[in-house]
């Protein structure tokens, strides 16, 4: 070998061995990084509040109401999409160089009413729902009438356990 390939071979060599300690230190920095997310995928709760709450009941029963939650959650779809849709609109004009006020306030208001219909069609469904069950079973389902994380804190710590912004009327 020539003093020229000699030194094409060291460098080669060298880089990739720089390429090895490189993708070594790499995947012992993130190794931890990884292992914690995967553990907080495993851990229990991860399906969300309404998974805490039905945990307690038959299986038929939480399959039954499962069912019918996830119905009327579907119906109240189309409303919840209009809300954002109408909200998207208000931004992008208010983020126009000519403000239209009356524009962004209708729409706004379109939004809200959009939300409160699609609301009002979810709650109607989790009442029709208690409505099918036992006394035991609807107070094991109560906090699903709740509103977004607090059905979890409710089915933790029964129904008197409140935030203090839980206590201001809505």
């Amino acid at each position: 070998m020539t003093s020229k390939s000699l030194k094409i071979a060291l460098a080669v060599s060298v880089a990739l061995n720089l390429f090895a300690v490189a993708g070594g230190v790499t995947y012992v920095v993130n190794r931890d990084r990884i292992e914690r997310r995967i553990e907080d995928q495993r851990r229990p709760g991860r399906e969300g509040p309404l998974a805490e709450v039905l945990a307690d009941l038959d299986p038929a029963v939480r399959q039954r109401v499962r069912t019918a939650l996830r119905e009327s959650a579907l119906a109240a779809r189309p409303d919840f999409e209009a809300a954002r849709a109408a909200r998207r609109e208000a931004i992008d004009i208010a983020g126009q160089p000519t403000l239209d006020a009356a524009r962004v306030e209708s729409l706004l208001k379109q939004s809200r009413a959009a939300e409160m219909r699609g609301r009002t069609r979810l709650e109607n469904g989790a009442v029709a729902v208690l409505a099918t069950l036992t006394p035991e079973e609807r107070k094991a389902l109560a906090p699903i009438l709740q509103r977004k994380g607090n059905a979890r804190r409710a089915a933790a710590h029964g129904p008197d356990h409140r935030q203090p912004d839980d206590r201001a009327p809505r």
